[in-house]
This record gives structure tokens, C-alpha cells and sequence, in this order.
């Protein structure tokens, strides 16, 4: 199975780290993919755009390290994504690229634009992906680079690429729990993987110095776990699915 995880800044997949973790330690590819550096965070002050693009891009490699992830960043502006058909065309070429069956990200309804911004076009590439004339197309130009997966190999490099292959298989589109969602609930039991989902989370604490401790991260997987006799859980919203029929309803 193959799981792309999107998200807008660099420690927002917290909410679903657990899962993800879970999922390469059964043999699963799974990529973290962040549409923004978060470069915007006060803890970088002054700091020029390079430096923030090398710390960053050390948060997404150890993060990925630790949970046995690829991982890949786009420059689409931290507070400034509009949710384009550009924007979406960019993950659209990486759907092509990595073909993956599932999708997380964020909610519909979050209050920072980045992340309804980066729901959106998550969902947009969906489709995107499926059009070779669209994963392919040229803008005025040359073709669109295909982002390459080996590593992070950070902005590509605008130089012409093979032919892409439209992903047209099913996309399984997860979302991050939202009480007012009106898509079906799912969660998934992170007993076995909560360890190092903590220490995910303490690695970011560190940074931005968070109130918020590895002790109550822990307490609110376990609250999710109480909702679904699990000891330990993520929850997701599965917006997009085509499952097969079953013989009884359960």
C-alpha cells in the first residue's frame, strides 16, 4: 500500500504521525509531503529564507527518518497558498509520480488558510492526477518538472521530464477528525506505535517550545482510544472511497 500523507507546515502531521508509523513498520510506502516550509514561525526571527529552508528541511528529513517515510517539500508560500489550480497541478504531478492509494489531510474547516488551502488541493490533484493532458501539459513553456522521489531533492529543477502516466486508481482521502464533518468517522488504533509518535511531537515541542507536552499528547490519543475501545488512536474523516459491496451491513 501506498500512503502520501499532505500537509501545509512542517508538524502538522502530528495529528496522524502514529498511522503513518504504523503503516511502514507492516511494509507500506509512505511519503510526507508539505506544501509550505512554515517559514513564518517566530522562532526563525530574522533568519534569511535559506536558513529557514535548510532547518526545515532537516525537521521533514528526521521526521521521516523516524518513521521510515519519504518525504518531499514544496515553496508555495507559508500563509500564502490560495488553493489554485497551479498549486494542485504541482501535487497532481507527484500523484503521478508516487501513485498512492491513500491520502491524508487536513480538515475542511480549520481556521488557518493553509491548511483548508492544502485539503483542497489534495483533493483537487485527485482528479488532476487522472487526466494525462493535465499531469503532462505545458504552461507557455516547457513541460512541468515531475517532482523527483528519490530523497528531498528540494525545488525541482525545471528541466524537462518523461512522460508521466496518469494515477488513475482508486484514492482512499483521508482527513483529519472534524466534529461537524459529514463524512464517515474512521480511527485507527496507535497502541503499538505511540512511543514514537511522542517523541515526534517532543521533537517538535523542543523547537517551538510548545505548553503543550509529550504527557498530554499522549492523554488526547488516549481519549481518542476511549471512543473506539482502542488504548491509543488517530481519527479521520474518510471523505473518498469506492469499497467493495459486502454481504451484510456491520
Amino acid at each position: 500500500m501506498r500512503i502520501l500523507a499532505v500537509f501545509a507546515h512542517p508538524d502538522d502531521e502530528i495529528g496522524c504521525i502514529g498511522t503513518l508509523a504504523k503503516h511502514a513498520r507492516r511494509g507500506d510506502e509512505v511519503m510526507l509531503v508539505w506544501t509550505t516550509l512554515g517559514e513564518l514561525a517566530s522562532q526563525f526571527g530574522d533568519a534569511t529564507h535559506e536558513e529557514v529552508t535548510r532547518v526545515r528541511r532537516e525537521h521533514g528529513a528526521w521526521v521521516a527518518g523516524k518513521i521510515g517515510a519519504q518525504h518531499h517539500f514544496f515553496d508555495m508560500g507559508d500563509s500564502r497558498m490560495t488553493g489554485s489550480r497551479a498549486e494542485a497541478l504541482e501535487l497532481a504531478r507527484l500523484y503521478a509520480r508516487f501513485r498512492p492509494q491513500a491520502v491524508i489531510t487536513w480538515s475542511d474547516d480549520h481556521p488557518h488558510p493553509d491548511h483548508r488551502m492544502t485539503a483542497k488541493i489534495a483533493f483537487d490533484a485527485v482528479t488532476l492526477a487522472r487526466i494525462p493532458k493535465i499531469v503532462n501539459e505545458r504552461a507557455g513553456g516547457p513541460m512541468l518538472p515531475a517532482p523527483d522521489l528519490s530523497g528531498d531533492p528540494g525545488m525541482d529543477s525545471g528541466e524537462d521530464q518523461p512522460r508521466l502516466e496518469a494515477w488513475r486508481d482508486s484514492v482512499r482521502f483521508y482527513q483529519y477528525h472534524a466534529a461537524a464533518s459529514p463524512y464517515p468517522e474512521i480511527a485507527v488504533d496507535t497502541e503499538d506505535t505511540i512511543d514514537v509518535a511522542a517523541e515526534v511531537m517532543a521533537y517538535y515541542q523542543a523547537f517551538y517550545k510548545w505548553a503543550w507536552t509529550p504527557e498530554l499528547y499522549r492523554q488526547s490519543r488516549a481519549e481518542a482510544g476511549r471512543l473506539c475501545g482502542a488504548k491509543y488512536a488517530e481519527r479521520f474523516n474518510l471523505r473518498v472511497s469506492h469499497l467493495p459491496a459486502q454481504d451484510y451491513l456491520r
